[in-house]
């Protein structure tokens, strides 16, 4: 993501789903690399989460101020790229109109298309499967569509996924260290009460599939 956000020229960038594993992880990487991150979560106590492990800027989606909050986190931190693990709801289309609200408060002139600035949102997940709901209100320099890694990965070349591989290496225990709430094995996968608690989206529940945790059953 953040190497999409470089070679697209953007200088920094906003995440939903922001307390899960992934996005600690990204938290991180922006940390270490300077890079401003704006993190869109979806409860208090997933924006304390965060702002604990030295988040600068954390919006929650459930409070009545979030429009406002998220406004002010991105003129702060001039973030025109987003990537959305939600898909569905109102959210992509709200960073939108928070983006060009938050370009419009230094405009030295009016236009009727909008900010000429290009604001981009990046689906990558549906965590919402509900249909998207945009209200055109950010001017008309904007664009949305699907991200993947794999295809990322194809686009980058061989000398920037090594480069990215290797600094994975270097720092798996502690910059993309993951945690784990439970360890299953295979068998333990295909139960029904394990499935019916590992497929439900929660912060900090991942389980971890250790094929010789336990003794196959035939």
């Amino acid at each position: 993501m953040v190497e999409t956000m470089r070679s697209e020229g953007h200088s920094a960038l906003v995440h939903t789903a922001a307390a899960s594993n992934l996005g600690q992880m990204l938290s991180r990487v922006c940390q270490a690399d300077g890079v401003q991150l704006v993190n869109i979560v979806r409860r208090p106590e997933q924006a304390k989460l965060l702002r604990d492990q030295g988040a600068a800027y954390v919006c929650d989606s459930s409070a009545d101020s979030f429009m406002a909050d998220l406004t002010d986190a991105l003129a702060a931190t001039g973030a025109t790229i987003a990537f959305d693990a939600t898909g569905g709801g109102k959210l992509a289309g709200q960073i939108l109109s928070c983006m060009e609200r938050a370009l419009n408060r230094n405009a030295k002139e009016y236009s009727r298309y909008g900010s000429a600035i290009r604001k981009q949102v990046y689906v990558y997940g549906l965590l919402d499967n509900s249909p998207a709901q945009i209200v055109f209100n950010f001017g008309m320099a904007w664009s949305m569509g699907g991200w993947l890694l794999s295809s990322f990965l194809r686009k980058a070349g061989a000398e920037t996924v090594q480069r990215l591989r290797d600094r994975i290496c270097r720092e798996l225990k502690t910059t993309f260290a993951s945690h784990y709430s439970r360890q299953i094995s295979l068998s333990q996968a295909l139960l029904a009460e394990t499935i019916a608690q590992y497929a439900r989206p929660a912060t900090g529940e991942k389980f971890l599939i250790v094929p010789n945790a336990a003794k196959e059953r035939s």
